[in-house]
C-alpha cells in the first residue's frame, strides 16, 4: 500500500505534533485537504490522534503525530576520520545508541566496503524487520553531487554511481547530501528559530563549512557546490591545505589546524594541562578549553578570530539575517563568540554586523545526524514502492 500526503508526513516530522489548522499553514494546503488527508493517514495506521489542545475560545482542536514505528530511517554522518550511525524513528527519535567507529575516507579504497558493512551491521543489531527501515541518508565532506548520487572527493564505487552501489549492497534506498549542506537543513527544521529564512550554518570541523539558507531554501548553486567557506583565500601563510591551494582558511581555523598548533606549542615550551595526552586530538583541546586551560583557550579564540574575518566577506555579500555555529566543534559553545564577533566588528561595515544574530547550534554534535534523516525526509516522494512512498497526490 503506497502513502499518499507526504507534504503533511513531512509537516507532522518536523513539527512532531499539529492541529489541522496548523498543518494548513505549515503546507499551504486548504483545511478541507488537510482534514482529508489526515484522517486517510490514520485509517493507514500512519498518523494517530493525540489529544486536544486546549483553547481560548471555540471548538478544542485535536492534535495529531506520526506512530514511530510506522518505519525507521538510518542516518549514516562521516568526515573525513569518524563515522556515526544511528537508526531514526518517524518522531524523529533516536532507536538505541550512536554507533561510532574510525574510518578514514582519504587513500582508503576499502572505505566504502567499511561503510557499508556497518550499515548492514547496525540493521542486524536492531532486530527490526528489514521493510520497516525506509531509507539511508549519508552525510559526508567532499564535492557531493546529490542529483547523480556521486562524491566526486571520497568513497569512489566501482562501475556506478556511489548511490546505486551502497543501496544494493544494504538493500535499502540511499540518499546522500554534503555534511554543511545536511547541517543546515537540521537546523532549520529542528534548531533555533533564526535559522529558518535567511541564515548561514557554519559547520565547524576538520574543515570550515558553510551551509546557506536563502529565502526559507537551501542554497546550493548552480553546480551544487556553493558553500566552500573553508577555501577563502584568506591568509598569506604557505601553508597547503587539503583543496591544493595555500593559505585558505580552513589552515588557521580548522579542528586539524587547531591540533597542529597545539602540538606545536607544547613542543615550544607551552605550559598547558594538554601535557597529559600522549597525542594531542581536538576533542581533548576542546575539553581543556571547556576546563579553563589558558592555552587551549588562546588556540581556539585565534582560529574563532579568523573564522570571524571570513564570515565579514559573507555578511558584505548575504546580509543574513543570522549565523548559526554548529557541528562537531560547536560543543566549544560560547568561547567562540567573542572573538568572532570581534573580527566581525573589525571588518564589517556597522549596519550588517547591527542586524545579524550570532549563536551557538542547541542541537549540538547530534546536528549532523539529524541532516542525514532530514535528507531523508526531503526526499520521501523519491522512495520506492518497496519502502511504502510514493510522490504525493
Amino acid at each position: 500500500m503506497l502513502f499518499k500526503n507526504i507534504d503533511l508526513i513531512k509537516a507532522l516530522y518536523y513539527s512532531k505534533t499539529a492541529s489541522l489548522a496548523d498543518l494548513s499553514i505549515d503546507t499551504g494546503r486548504s483545511i478541507p485537504y488537510v482534514t482529508k488527508g489526515v484522517a486517510d493517514l490514520v485509517k493507514l495506521n500512519i498518523v494517530k490522534e493525540i489529544g486536544i489542545r486546549t483553547s481560548s475560545g471555540g471548538r478544542k482542536p485535536a492534535t495529531y503525530s506520526l506512530i514511530a514505528d510506522t518505519g525507521y530511517i538510518i542516518s549514516v554522518g562521516m568526515n573525513q576520520f569518524v563515522t556515526r550511525i544511528v537508526i531514526v524513528n518517524m518522531n524523529n527519535e533516536f532507536v538505541g545508541d550512536v554507533q561510532e567507529f574510525e574510518l578514514k575516507l582519504s587513500d582508503n579504497s576499502n572505505a566504502i566496503h567499511s561503510l557499508i558493512a556497518h550499515i548492514n551491521a547496525t540493521v542486524i543489531k536492531s532486530a527490526l524487520p528489514h521493510d520497516k527501515f525506509l531509507a539511508v541518508g549519508i552525510t559526508m565532506p567532499g564535492f557531493i553531487d546529490a542529483f547523480q548520487g556521486n562524491n566526486l572527493s571520497f568513497l569512489k564505487s566501482p562501475d556506478e554511481t556511489l548511490v546505486t552501489y551502497i543501496a544494493r549492497q544494504v538493500k535499502l534506498p540511499v540518499f546522500i547530501e554534503n555534511d554543511s549542506t545536511s547541517i543546515a537543513l537540521a537546523e532549520q527544521k529542528f534548531g533555533l528559530p533564526i535559522a529558518r529564512n535567511n541564515s548561514m550554518i557554519i559547520n565547524l570541523g576538520w574543515g570550515v563549512g558553510l551551509g546557506m539558507i536563502i529565502n526559507k531554501e537551501i542554497f546550493k548553486g548552480h553546480s551544487g557546490f556553493a558553500g566552500e567557506f573553508s577555501h577563502l583565500p584568506l591568509h598569506k601563510n604557505g601553508k597547503l591545505c587539503s583543496c591544493g591551494k595555500q593559505g585558505c582558511l580552513e589552515t588557521e581555523a580548522s579542528l586539524l589546524a587547531i591540533e597542529a598548533k597545539a602540538t606545536e606549542g607544547l613542543k615550544q615550551g607551552q605550559v598547558s594541562s594538554l601535557v597529559k595526552y600522549d597525542t594531542i586530538s581536538a576533542d581533548n583541546i576542546i575539553d581543556e578549553a571547556l576546563k579553563g586551560d589558558a592555552f587551549a583557550v588562546k588556540i581556539i579564540s585565534e582560529a574563532a578570530y579568523f573564522i570571524g574575518q571570513g564570515l565579514a566577506i559573507l555578511l558584505h555579500l548575504m546580509n543574513p539575517e543570522s549565523i548559526i555555529l554548529s557541528g562537531k566543534g560547536s560543543v566549544i559553545g560560547k568561547l567562540w563568540l567573542s572573538p568572532i564577533q570581534q573580527a566581525m566588528n573589525e571588518h564589517c561595515i556597522p549596519h550588517l554586523t547591527t542586524y545579524t544574530q550570532l549563536a551557538v547550534s542547541n542541537l549540538g554534535n547530534d546536528a549532523q545526524l539529524l541532516g542525514g534523516v532530514t535528507t531523508v525526509i526531503e526526499n520521501l516522494y523519491k522512495l520506492s514502492p518497496q519502502a511504502n512512498i510514493s510522490e504525493p497526490a
